[in-house]
């Protein structure tokens, strides 16, 4: 019996953890085949190489972001192979298990509902002949035009599965991919938004086998680990033994993400990690999807910003870990005006990441059984996205998806940090003004439709500053060329701006004789002239000086042997008052 576990990742350095746990769960009686793919490659390749393999039973795993290209796949390989069995699991078929059989029962066979470990291992058995179909646990299917399911009677016991990780044919793929851990299931809160809230409690893999199969990964090159637990630090002693363990047997260039609850999150945890644990080694993500207390009370959701501040501050200021926080826009009672002051509440706190998300009605929520009590209306098809509520027009998203488009390139990516710092602080009124008008802007300009270079993302926030904001372009160009040449990694070839004739020629012979006019920094270097003009850019403009301009040189030197940047500002009239 050939069989088969798939999945289509949201891309390649994506993989599949769940049929991963499939296929060790059933490898001492079977030998299974793992086939991941990404929601980009074409259907007809997907389908290729699965009918080349010649398969008898093939388990698709389904998510939102991949069951419209899966059912593509499962259409066209019935056709072609309408022997094969095809099995459905995972979180997005789980729920409306019915709706999926009598909408798909002429291409697929089976849905594996919830926990997919034993179920999958049943169906094969019962494949096999091994088994009569009543004793397979968890497995839906169309019987006589009626679904038939025997329910799984109880939740797995997660110490006993084995691992995911030992299979030799994933060792060569690594390093180059990211590692999904799962050391918990479940959650113990109740988000109505999230699937997470349909299970109660919070079950733990064993702690030494966890620790033994993150050894193994490291060892075969494993450099980048995402923990896909929903709330990794509900248990303080449990979070702080990982974390030890992280920090004590890491290899050079390993990073770890979590998901953490923000307002849990105790200072004494913190401290340790600033403490103790070596700069990039850990990265958080922080669900905070909304500051309105209202709204969060109907969702069920229980938050303590003042704590969350609190612990996302701590983690700034500690300066060892990245953090990436979100929002969910369009929640019930959070109108236009409202998710702005959480957008702003939220972006204050100068998180390294800001991912702002839109309320998807995902199938088994509460929130989407409740839908009408909010005059929801949203897509009929997977991802499930809101289009619309009684507080939030189908206008006011669209136009929040402007600011989404914008904060991604501008401050998510990193590439003018000192530039949208003085915009948002000093220029706008708030951060989400600046977000909104730029954004708005793009739009209008329809750069949302066409692509660009790094180049352009300078290009174009001049000109919106140059038509909207004029009065202030002089400071924000001087920032801006700051920003470039800060961020480029060996001297640039060329610039943004439109570059003049003037060499400064005398700047560099004032340097040349008193390089502390550019401080200790730059006079250790101790260039020579060679040097100096081969290594550096130098620009001059004006910058704001406790509010006052000051006529400025800017000087990036890039270091020949790393080509790593180093900035160096002077002011003009210092410069000037130098005898050569």
């Amino acid at each position: 019996m050939k069989t088969i576990l798939a999945s289509l990742n949201a891309k390649y350095i994506h993989t599949n953890l769940a049929i991963r746990y499939l296929k060790a769960a059933a490898a001492d009686d079977y030998e299974i085949e793992l086939a991941e793919y990404t929601i980009n490659d074409p259907v007809l390749n997907i389908v290729g190489d699965l009918y080349a393999k010649k398969p008898d039973v093939i388990g698709f795993s389904c998510y939102i972001w991949n069951i419209e290209e899966t059912i593509q796949v499962i259409k066209m390989l019935k056709k072609i192979h309408p022997e094969v069995k095809i099995i459905l699991g995972g979180p997005e078929v789980t729920y409306d298990v019915n709706d999926w059989l009598e909408r798909l029962h002429e291409n697929i066979d089976f849905v594996a509902v919830g926990e997919g470990e034993a179920t999958f291992k049943g169906l094969l058995d019962y494949f096999a002949g091994k088994i009569d179909f009543k004793q397979v646990r968890g497995a839906a299917c169309m019987i006589d035009g009626s679904m038939h399911l025997i329910p799984q009677p109880q939740k797995t016991d997660l110490k006993t599965l084995p691992s995911p990780f030992r299979f030799p044919e994933d060792r060569a793929d690594l390093k180059k991919r990211i590692t999904y851990i799962e050391t918990s299931r479940g959650c113990p809160f109740q988000c109505q938004f999230c699937l997470s809230s349909i299970e109660v409690g919070v079950r733990y893999f064993d702690r030494e086998a966890v620790k033994n199969d993150i050894r193994y990964l490291m060892q075969h090159g494993a450099r980048i680990f995402k923990f896909v637990d929903r709330t990794f630090n509900i248990s303080r002693s449990y979070a702080m033994e990982m974390f030890e363990f992280l920090i004590d047997e890491h290899l050079p260039g390993t990073v770890f993400q979590f998901e953490i609850t923000g307002d849990i999150m105790r200072p004494e945890v913190i401290q340790y990690l600033n403490d103790h644990a070596p700069a990039g080694l850990f990265r958080f993500e922080i669900g905070v999807q909304s500051t309105n207390d209202h709204t969060n009370e109907l969702v069920k959701r229980k938050q303590n910003f003042d704590k969350l501040k609190r612990t996302v501050t701590m983690v700034k200021d500690g300066g060892k870990i990245d953090q990436h926080l979100d929002l969910i826009a369009g929640l019930p009672e959070e109108n236009y005006h409202s998710f702005k002051q959480t957008f702003n509440d939220v972006y204050e706190l100068g998180p390294e990441e800001l991912q702002l998300g839109f309320l998807k009605m995902l199938r088994g929520t509460g929130l989407r059984m409740n839908a009408a009590a909010h005059q929801y209306i949203y897509m009929d098809h997977a991802p499930y996205e809101i289009l619309g509520n009684n507080q939030l027009s189908f206008d006011e998203i669209l136009r929040i998806k402007q600011v989404e488009d914008v904060l991604e390139k501008y401050w998510n990516d990193h590439r003018l940090d000192e530039t949208i710092a003085y915009l948002t602080e000093e220029v706008f009124d708030t951060p989400f003004d600046f977000y909104q008008d730029f954004g708005t802007y793009w739009d209008e300009k329809g750069w949302s439709r066409i692509g660009h270079q790094l180049e352009d993302l300078f290009k174009r926030l001049y000109q919106f500053i140059e038509e909207n904001q004029p009065e202030s372009l002089p400071y924000v160009s001087y920032l801006m060329k700051k920003d470039y040449l800060a961020k480029h990694r060996f001297k640039p070839r060329k610039a943004w701006w439109t570059k003049g004739d003037k060499r400064f020629s005398d700047v560099y012979d004032h340097l040349l004789s008193n390089p502390a006019l550019a401080g200790k920094k730059f006079m250790s270097l101790s260039l020579n002239q060679k040097e100096l003009h081969k290594h550096t850019v130098l620009e001059e403009g004006l910058k704001l000086v406790d509010h006052k301009p000051v006529k400025m040189y800017l000087l990036a030197y890039y270091d020949p042997k790393t080509g790593d940047a180093s900035i160096f500002e002077f002011s003009k009239e210092e410069a000037e008052s130098v005898s050569i």
